[in-house]
């Protein structure tokens, strides 16, 4: 099996819209909206890819939470604006997705078992090899968790959370942007590692 790396993988950040996030009740939408911004900050680091959308934007969900648009190159890479559930379903999406030239696809959406899994979905039908980030994607309750992961799995896509899967993808602690990629993830023990590093420099100084 091909391992997933910066240089074959893309991500997929579907409808964190600030209408949307309102409805999420299985995370505080802090904690959402900071697993979100680790993801996508973690993988611009990396020079990965990353393909934002949204849905009923003007008519219903409003715009893509403004921390995320201060992270994402809408320049170079606008946000997709779209009508269906499915961001599969929209061709701008899918030319999105292909012109990346990438074999592995990481899902994470405001909605995990619609706006995460259903693109996740059509991407492993298409041939790609597909995630869902959970804890970068919210629920109603925790039964949609359940029910919603239970069938990601049964399809064959592969449930990842937003810190292990970053570290894989960045393989090894010796990786010149490592102390940027763990401040981006920001958890709690990055601080002390940053501090035992700098530590540790100024002892072979």
């Amino acid at each position: 099996m091909e391992r997933i790396t910066r240089d074959n993988s893309a991500v997929c950040l579907i409808d964190h819209q600030v209408g949307l996030l309102l409805g999420v009740r299985d995370i505080t939408i802090n904690e959402l909206k900071h697993n979100v911004l680790g993801l996508a900050k973690a993988a611009k680091i990396l020079g990965m890819p990353i393909i934002a959308s949204t849905t009923a934007k003007d008519v219903l969900w409003g715009p893509t939470f403004p921390e995320l648009v201060a992270v994402l190159d809408t320049k170079r890479s606008p946000i997709i604006e779209r009508m269906t559930m499915n961001a599969w379903d929209n061709p701008d999406f899918v030319k999105a997705v292909e012109a990346t030239g990438r074999t592995h696809l990481l899902f994470a959406g405001v909605t995990l078992q619609v706006c995460a899994a259903l693109p996740a979905y059509s991407a492993l039908a298409a041939g790609y090899k597909s995630y869902v980030v959970i804890d970068a994607s919210g629920v109603l309750s925790a039964p949609n968790r359940q029910v919603g992961i239970a069938r990601i799995q049964q399809a064959g896509v592969i449930p990842v959370d937003y810190f292990s899967i970053v570290c894989e993808i960045m393989a090894t602690n010796a990786d010149p942007y490592a102390n940027e990629v763990y401040a981006a993830l920001d958890q709690d023990f990055a601080t002390v590692i940053g501090q035992f590093s700098e530590a540790m420099t100024g002892k072979t100084k």
